[in-house]
């Protein structure tokens, strides 16, 4: 799996609720896990730039669980916002199996596909929500 998809897939994951990926993951996945890293949650330093694409600065920090683990010869690895260690567990899963081109295919149209259809539409929603709640400002020019 190339580095672009590999990403893709590793962004809808994480962005995804856990209850969904609760339903969708578990019959696909093996009891052989062999697990590297056990869920782990710690700070990580977030980066701003100023401007979009100034000087970098640091942000604040901001909780972070990941985990890492092998299934056959292909180690998964999983990183999510928050204290959910299942949830980075479930990513990391994932992320093995989907990098195994015997299940590569059918594991995308299976989850990722579904996932990012969802994303797409709960994004859209947002933006729906904050477009209703859009205000104009406008100044009139005094005398002239």
């Amino acid at each position: 799996m190339d580095t672009s998809t590999r990403q893709r897939c590793l962004s809808v994951l994480a962005n995804s609720p856990l209850e969904r990926l609760q339903e969708l993951l578990p019959p696909a996945l093996p009891s052989c896990t062999r697990w590297l890293r056990r869920a782990e949650t710690g700070l990580m330093m977030l980066q701003g730039r100023s401007g979009g694409a100034g000087a970098r600065f640091n942000l604040g920090e901001i909780s972070v669980s990941r985990a890492s683990c092998q299934i056959g010869q292909h180690v998964g690895h999983g990183w999510v916002r928050g204290g959910d260690g299942r949830h980075a567990e479930l990513i990391a899963q994932a992320d093995a199996l989907l990098q195994d081109p015997a299940l590569h295919d059918s594991l995308m149209r299976a989850w990722i596909a579904p996932l990012e259809t969802e994303l797409a539409e709960r994004r859209a929603a947002r933006s729906r929500e904050a477009a209703a709640s859009k205000v104009e400002f406008f100044t009139m020019v005094r005398g002239a």
